[in-house]
């Protein structure tokens, strides 16, 4: 068992970052008009926010979930998988989740 998660970790360790054109069609279409409405920050704004924080993790993409408006930013460290949940509107980091 323990060989099969080092041997993920390593596999998810080697992955590009994911790009904002990576993300589902759907979660994009809905990230871009809430964007466009006013009522969230920008994928890139919250990025520039969120990463600098996050030293030594790698940042393997992000999610959006319309209906409650938060970006959920995903980090890999030392095989571990962490969740940021950021608040779309405001920019704040709502908390952390391995």
């Amino acid at each position: 068992m323990k060989r099969a998660i080092a041997f993920l970790a390593a596999s998810l360790a080697v992955l590009p970052a994911t790009s904002h054109a990576q993300q589902r069609p759907d979660e994009q279409n809905e990230a871009r008009k809430d964007l466009r409405a006013g009522n969230v920050r920008s994928l890139r704004d919250i990025e520039r926010r969120v990463l600098p924080t996050k030293q030594g993790m790698q940042y393997l993409g992000p999610e959006y979930d319309p209906a409650a408006m938060v970006y959920r930013l995903k980090f890999i460290r030392d095989g571990r998988v962490v969740f940021v949940d950021v608040d779309a509107r405001t920019g704040q980091v709502m908390g952390e989740s391995r």
